[in-house]
């Protein structure tokens, strides 16, 4: 059974060279928190405090926050790629990350061979993407391009192929950071139905979005977080509705 387990989790960045207050204020807009320092003296960057996290099969939950509160670092860390500077993080089950539409794309190779790689970065095989590579080509609706290196595709063209990849697998543990403009309004509805099937095929959900109604669509429960801290989790609606009402509001 898929579960998420997190304990007095932190994450912290070392800043070896910030010398000026301009440095360090441009890399804690990049992965937020708060600027510290350590024992050695050295700036670290505490980009996540003392999370503590119980998520297992069926979780639908939201990550919300202003921008560098912490979200796409907690997403990174359930996902591996950051480790706990310290605390514990523990993740049972397949994890399918989509961070970055573009991650795992080649832009000189072809969009079909593009789809191979992309799912593959994802976590399918070969054999299963080869099964889902007709549905994927017919909901791009990108015809002969799909022929093409991508390197001639034009942004929205990019997305539609990103975004029929991603739909297509089966992940236990999905983590999603939201980021799928550059496309039509027609097409973004089509995606939508696509994402929501995703999401109804995954074991458990973890989606960092400023849409309101995205995230009314695909959770019903919220982590809502401040400087790399958890204020608040709970039901959606309360946590959504203490987040708007907070001083200063959206």
């Amino acid at each position: 059974m898929v579960s998420i387990r997190v304990r007095s989790a932190s994450v912290d960045f070392p800043i070896f060279d910030a010398k000026s207050r301009s440095l360090k204020t441009t890399v804690l807009g990049v992965v937020g928190g708060r600027i510290g320092a350590n024992a050695s003296r050295v700036v670290v960057v505490k980009a996540l405090q003392d999370i503590d996290l119980d998520l297992d099969h069926g979780a639908r939950v939201a990550l919300i926050g202003h921008n560098g509160a912490g979200k796409s670092t907690l997403l990174r860390l359930l996902s591996g790629i950051y480790e706990p500077t310290s605390g514990t993080a523990e993740v049972t089950g397949r994890v399918a990350p989509v961070f970055d539409l573009a991650v795992g794309m080649d832009p000189e190779i072809s969009g079909l061979d593009n789809i191979m790689i992309r799912g593959l970065f994802l976590g399918m095989t070969h054999e299963q993407m080869q099964e889902r590579v007709d549905d994927i080509a017919e909901f791009t609706e990108l015809g002969d391009y799909l022929r093409m290196p991508i390197r001639t595709y034009s942004t929205g063209m990019r997305v539609r192929l990103a975004l029929g990849v991603v739909t297509s697998i089966d992940p236990e543990i999905l983590l999603l950071d939201e980021g799928i403009g550059a496309v039509d309004a027609a097409f973004l509805r089509k995606a939508r139905k696509r994402l929501t099937d995703l999401v109804d095929r995954s074991g458990l959900l973890v989606l960092a979005s400023h849409s309101d109604e995205l995230l009314r669509e695909l959770c019903d429960t919220a982590i809502w977080l401040d400087h790399g801290q958890i204020r608040q989790q709970g039901p959606l609606e309360p946590v959504l509705e203490a987040y708007k009402n907070r001083p200063g509001g959206r």
